[in-house]
């Protein structure tokens, strides 16, 4: 008698790069009839990704949307996905967030129909996002019809249990970019170094940061941080801010008052390229006041760097060693980055260590990983719903 698979769909909200890799393993599982639905193809006013659409070899549809945001609320609306969920009937569904009207429009479909919902959520006590009576109101209502979640790792565990979740009812499925991808791409950069390093005006050496360039993410707190080195150090280490956003002007002006000192801002940068950035950088840093996770850890370390890593990131606790792969800093403390980053630059044997270390590590964080924890929440429950 043939193996029954279990109808699996996935509410994702765009098409991510980093995605596509984790969902083509899970179409891959024996025990995984995979469907994923995406609530829109990208968000242009917030992401410039490519959308890699060629790459994609798993079933999915994309919803029609309608976009609106003002500051940082954003409302996305959806029609059409009563229509996929007749169709394809799923037995479980995984949704990520309880932020989108078409979640709790999945949550009152699992609950007509007998399937399970599991949550598959990012967020952390160090979340900025939350804190307002009605979301917390909303959220406590949301997780309450769940029969599961899935987490990327530690941090947003322990925030799910301090909501009441109960470590039995979480499992972890690692946050993850294609390792090798960003491996061999960097490799091959390598090979071209000195016309990629002319292409964007690179410095012989340099730190990295890649990101969206507002002040949430510690752009001037790096910045100041960088200031601080001594003149020595500065005049042979530039600073690269690889991104966009609102602050790049600002953070321009700022930067030519550093004397001496070099600074480049190449702007947003696809990931073709900026695997080349990671090759040729002597640290990522990604000093933030609030992040989920920072999946730019993940492809840092893929390409061999050490990482300076903010504590409130939710990837610190499980992709950084203080001290072995990198250094975890407070948040919002130039001073103690700038300390990180000076130990870093003055001991060359270390940072050696420390990138071997970050490629160890990282071997554990790959999309298959990922996409067996989502079938262990998916399958291994099968039938204890609440």
């Amino acid at each position: 008698m043939p193996y029954k698979k279990r109808r699996v769909l996935i509410l994702s909200e765009i098409i991510s790069p980093y995605r596509i890799p984790v969902f083509n393993a899970l179409a891959k599982h024996e025990g995984i009839d995979l469907r994923v639905v995406f609530l829109s193809e990208t968000d242009a006013g917030l992401r410039q990704w490519r959308v890699y659409k060629d790459e994609i070899r798993f079933a999915y549809d994309v919803l029609p949307s309608w976009r609106f945001r003002t500051g940082k609320y954003n409302l996305l609306l959806n029609w059409g996905l009563r229509s996929c969920l007749k169709k394809f009937a799923p037995e479980a569904i995984i949704c990520g967030g309880y932020n989108y009207f078409a979640s709790w429009e999945a949550l009152s479909w699992t609950r007509r129909h007998e399937a399970e919902l599991i949550l598959w959520s990012e967020s952390n006590r160090h979340d900025a996002r939350g804190g307002q009576a009605l979301v917390e109101s909303l959220k406590a209502r949301f997780l309450a019809g769940c029969d599961r979640f899935v987490v990327p790792g530690r941090a947003s565990r322990e925030y799910l249990q301090s909501l009441g979740s109960t470590q039995e009812d979480i499992v972890i499925a690692p946050n993850a970019v294609d390792n090798n991808w960003f491996r061999i791409q960097a490799d091959s950069i390598r090979d071209r170094a000195s016309e990629f390093r002319a292409k964007y005006g690179l410095p012989a050496r340099y730190l990295l940061f890649a990101g969206r360039l507002v002040p949430e993410k510690g752009v001037f707190d790096l910045l100041n941080g960088y200031a601080k080195l001594e003149g020595d150090v500065r005049s042979k280490v530039g600073l690269v801010f690889a991104g966009d956003g609102p602050c790049l002007t600002e953070l321009e002006r700022q930067a030519r008052r550093i004397n001496p000192g070099i600074t480049c801002f190449p702007g947003f940068v696809h990931r073709e390229d900026l695997a080349g950035l990671y090759a040729f950088a002597e640290a990522l840093i990604l000093p933030t006041h609030s992040d989920p996770w920072g999946l730019v850890v993940n492809e840092g370390m893929a390409c061999g760097l050490p990482v300076i890593v903010s504590s409130v990131a939710g990837c610190a606790v499980d992709l950084v060693e203080d001290g072995w792969n990198g250094y975890i800093v407070p948040p919002r403390d130039w001073e103690r980055l700038s300390v990180a980053i000076d130990s870093l630059l003055r001991n060359p044997v270390l940072r050696q260590q420390m990138s071997l270390r970050s490629l160890e590590r990282i071997r554990d964080y790959s999309p298959e990983a990922c996409a067996q924890g989502l079938a262990a929440a998916a399958i291994s429950f099968a039938g204890q719903a609440r």
